[in-house]
């Protein structure tokens, strides 16, 4: 009933997040995508190019298929074109939800979802 889109939308202030935007591309081509978001969310401070490898060689992927992806930069251009969309939204920070039009920007307490969700449900 539902479906969840994810984009990326690296801030400016951010040196290192486009790319771990890219990096958690690259782990998505070894299905493993949501366990690298995870990882890369509990290591905040642990972004740099050798700690993105890092993580993703504790994670059990295939280094060599990893590293190839994230030192190529090919993921780059996904990682813009998530930006541009999310300018042309109007999101302005992270994270910003939309939910059939709805917007929820900044962290929300799981009821906020649930309220919107459920409405949406009803009405469809």
């Amino acid at each position: 009933k539902v479906r969840l889109v994810f984009r990326h939308f690296p801030l400016d202030f951010h040196q290192q997040a486009p790319k771990a935007a890219e990096a958690s591309l690259c782990a998505n081509e070894q299905s493993k995508f949501w366990e690298y978001h995870d990882v890369l969310f509990k290591n905040q401070q642990k972004l740099q190019v050798e700690d993105l490898k890092a993580h993703a060689q504790t994670m059990g992927l295939d280094a060599t298929k990893f590293n190839e992806c994230l030192d190529s930069g090919r993921m780059a251009a996904v990682v813009k074109s998530d930006t541009e969309a999310g300018q042309k939204a109007g999101v302005n920070g992270t994270p910003a939800f939309f939910i059939n039009g709805n917007v929820l920007s900044g962290a929300q307490p799981l009821e906020e979802f649930k309220k919107v969700i459920d409405a949406e449900l009803a009405t469809n």
